[in-house]
């Protein structure tokens, strides 16, 4: 029986002075909408790929993400400083 699939949403958060990017928030369902939701009202990105985020909700909160996910967090967080800067360059334009 394959039913409809509950919609996950996982946020990281990560500060140069932290080894890595860590878990601050993570749900599903109405839950999830709830994060999409504040992400969304505090102009934050949004990455959707429901692969990794399988990956990231099995960690705890406040855990730090392991080294097996370093590199797509990383490309996700370059992907996203790209798109600061064409934001701030249109804005400054």
């Amino acid at each position: 029986m394959g039913g409809k699939r509950r919609k996950k949403a996982v946020a990281l958060k990560y500060d140069v002075q932290d080894i890595a990017p860590k878990v601050v928030a993570k749900g599903q369902g109405f839950i999830a909408d709830k994060i999409l939701e504040k992400a969304q009202q505090q102009k934050l990105p949004i990455y959707k790929d429901e692969e990794v985020v399988e990956k990231l909700y099995n960690l705890e909160i406040q855990q730090y993400i392991p080294e097996d996910l370093y590199k797509i967090v990383a490309e996700i967080l370059i992907f996203i400083g790209y798109l600061d800067k064409i934001a701030k360059n249109e804005t400054n334009a």
